[in-house]
């Protein structure tokens, strides 16, 4: 679904092929960012300090340097015409850095604001969201009032840094709140009320500067120990809640003069309101079954935003399940034949060179005419290949 005013005739703010485009970060996102982009005939540039990461195999130009270094950072000011991330928790200051030479997309400051949990919930009020009931942890001195505010049992989180499951543990009581706040480290924290979640899913979003909005269609998302497992699209969800959460995505992506690729993590709880999660100013896992199954995927559409260009098609052309691969799998070697053997299923795997538990290495996308089929040939490659 695509709405907003644009033209397709060129315009001085346009990059089209043949621009250098730049990427903070080397990881998964950036990697598949990067072959998008050069896919369209643009070339390359990643920042990274990792020498294998998985973009710089890739990319036109890797500079093996720290997110901070002035130098790399210059360098990189240099070459492109425009810059993008590819994970939140880079330095903002390198993001400041490097848009007075550059473009940048997301602008600094909204990364900045994707780093923090408590100004991200702020945020996602402010524009009229409704989020889980929380309190603000600053020190240790702060934990009784948390308590005192949600007399409940909730979990605590860290305010930065927290993903895929980190950063949080659940407390039951006072003592509890106490010990968790101590075993992760004493850092500012948010302490969240439990909710009765029914779903959980997200809007995957993209938006240029001429303001156009893109959504692409909602996933059911399905986490196991705070990573996410599986992606069913379309979500299972009555279409008056999927209008709900892609007003609040859209009234956050306007709010914010947005330009790039957004994800927004809502639940569904089980009285049928719809609550903000979370937001990623990025592509995110759970719209990486667009690669696949839709006509426009979430990588060119960054490229798209970021160039200033038209934003894509996003239409569903196939029922389909995003599985993650993580490398809890590469302990007695993947089960390649057991996945390979379904003409549906579509294989993307990251080039990381370690494999560790709980790191994503890859993930499959199932295909089918129908949801039902999609989600069945998803359970059965999981189970021959070990998963869960």
């Amino acid at each position: 679904m695509t709405t907003g005013s644009g033209t397709t005739a060129q315009t001085p703010d346009m990059l089209l092929p043949g621009a250098t485009l730049g990427v903070l970060g080397g990881g998964q996102l950036g990697r598949m960012f990067a072959l998008a982009a050069r896919v369209m005939g643009y070339r390359v540039v990643v920042l990274d300090p990792d020498p294998q990461c998985p973009a710089g195999q890739v990319a036109d130009v890797h500079l093996k340097a720290p997110y901070t270094d002035a130098v790399a950072l210059m360098r990189m000011g240099e070459l492109c015409q425009a810059v993008t991330t590819e994970f939140e928790n880079v330095p903002a200051s390198s993001l400041e850095m490097l848009a007075r030479r550059t473009r940048v997309a997301p602008a600094p400051h909204i990364v900045q604001l994707a780093q923090d949990r408590l100004h991200e919930k702020v945020c996602a009020s402010k524009f009229g969201c409704e989020t889980a009931p929380y309190a603000n942890v600053e020190d240790a001195g702060d934990l009784v009032h948390a308590w005192s505010q949600l007399s409940a049992p909730g979990l605590l989180k860290t305010r930065r840094m927290g993903y895929d499951g980190k950063g949080q543990m659940r407390a039951d009581d006072l003592d509890a709140l106490v010990a968790a706040h101590a075993a992760l480290g004493g850092v500012p924290c948010l302490f969240e009320g439990l909710l009765a979640i029914e779903r959980e899913f997200s809007v995957v979003l993209a938006r240029n500067a001429q303001g156009g909005i893109a959504f692409f269609p909602l996933a059911e998302n399905v986490h196991r120990q705070g990573i996410l497992d599986m992606s069913i699209v379309p979500a299972r969800l009555p279409e008056s809640v999927a209008e709900q959460a892609r007003q609040m995505a859209r009234r956050i992506a306007e709010g914010l003069g947005y330009v790039g690729v957004l994800a927004v993590e809502f639940f569904l709880l089980a009285d049928g309101r719809v609550v903000f999660n979370e937001m990623a100013p990025r592509p995110h896992n759970s719209g990486h079954y667009t690669l696949d199954a839709c006509v426009t995927d979430q990588f060119e559409q960054q490229v798209r935003a970021l160039c200033g260009l038209p934003l894509g098609d996003t239409r569903l052309l196939s029922p389909v399940v995003m599985v993650n691969l993580l490398g809890d799998l590469w302990a007695q070697g993947p089960r390649w034949e057991a996945l390979l053997k379904h003409p549906g299923v579509k294989l993307h795997l990251y080039g990381k060179v370690e494999a560790r538990p709980g790191r994503k290495m890859g993930h499959y996308n199932c295909l089918a005419p129908t949801l039902e089929e999609a989600l069945a040939l998803a359970l059965e490659t999981r189970r021959a290949m070990g998963i869960g």
